[in-house]
């Protein structure tokens, strides 16, 4: 599936400093799942990130350890979204992981949305609720082209 909106994601020698910065080193394992989410450019499910490694790297449990530390260290965002699949997708230095995404619900396939389309909205529900820190998170779900043209 065709991916309209691609980042340019940091190289290995960018996130190995990274992790060094974190007292980190880049193991074999984190270095392997680090390279899949950097070649993905989308949030990709740890299943599907495991069965990208290149055969006999490291287990299932070593990936689910590593995009654990990944997550807490904050190279990576944890997406759920609405299908009870936790998704995993890399972020550059300095990106908060706010973004929206287009979801396949045929396939699965994730297409990332470039534009929030609710600028001031947080802050006018902040001002007629009295709620602050006000975050929001919207998926869009629907069939992409490629399930389209399968059923026809």
């Amino acid at each position: 599936m065709d991916h309209p909106h691609s980042h340019g994601h940091p190289g290995m020698p960018e996130l190995a400093e990274r992790l060094r910065r974190s007292s980190r080193k880049l193991t074999g394992p984190r270095h392997h799942v680090l390279e899949v989410l950097r070649s993905e450019g989308h949030p990709i499910s740890a299943r599907a990130l495991f069965e990208a490694l290149p055969p006999g790297k490291c287990d299932l449990a070593t990936v689910y350890r590593s995009l654990q530390l990944l997550e807490e260290m904050g190279m990576i965002k944890r997406y759920d979204l609405g299908d009870g699949v936790k998704r995993f997708e890399l972020l550059e230095e300095g990106d908060d992981g706010h973004h929206h995404h287009l979801v396949c619900t045929r396939c699965a396939g994730v297409v990332e949305i470039e534009d929030c389309f609710m600028p001031g909205l947080e802050e006018t529900i902040a001002a007629h609720s009295g709620f602050s820190n006000i975050t929001h998170r919207l998926e869009f779900t629907g069939i992409c082209p490629a399930c389209q043209s399968q059923s026809q």
